[in-house]
């Protein structure tokens, strides 16, 4: 398998995690200092995430894989990713959104891992 499909699985891997609330499956997947934008623009660190998606600040439903697009570039990677997704967050109720991702990624120890990750809509 090749580098752009691993980091592709990887993404698919983060929803997974999400929708299951699978604290520390997320967790091996985010670097130290990963960073998290909102499509509020609200920065968040992997540490104030976690808890949200653990206290049910944030809950996922589902997502479905429209398009996944990865550019390596030696240890480091972007990745952009189109999914349709029901949530519910901030105590709204549940809706379904058309997200993109826009997640950067560096190799360390031979692993990928997400540095950062931007969400808005499509």
């Amino acid at each position: 398998m090749g580098e752009e499909a691993k980091i592709s699985e990887l993404y698919k891997d983060y929803w997974d995690y999400m929708i299951e609330k699978n604290i520390e499956g997320l967790r091996s997947l985010m670097s130290a200092d990963y960073s998290l934008y909102h499509m509020t623009g609200v920065r968040q660190s992997a540490d104030d995430f976690l808890k949200g998606l653990y206290n049910g600040t944030f809950n996922y439903y589902s997502a479905e894989h429209d398009d996944i697009v990865v550019s390596v570039h030696g240890d480091e990677a972007s990745l952009t990713g189109k999914s349709r997704v029901v949530a519910a967050v901030y105590g709204g109720g549940k809706g379904s959104w058309r997200l993109q991702g826009d997640f950067t990624l560096r190799k360390e120890n031979g692993n990928w891992k997400f540095t950062s990750s931007r969400a808005s809509t499509y």
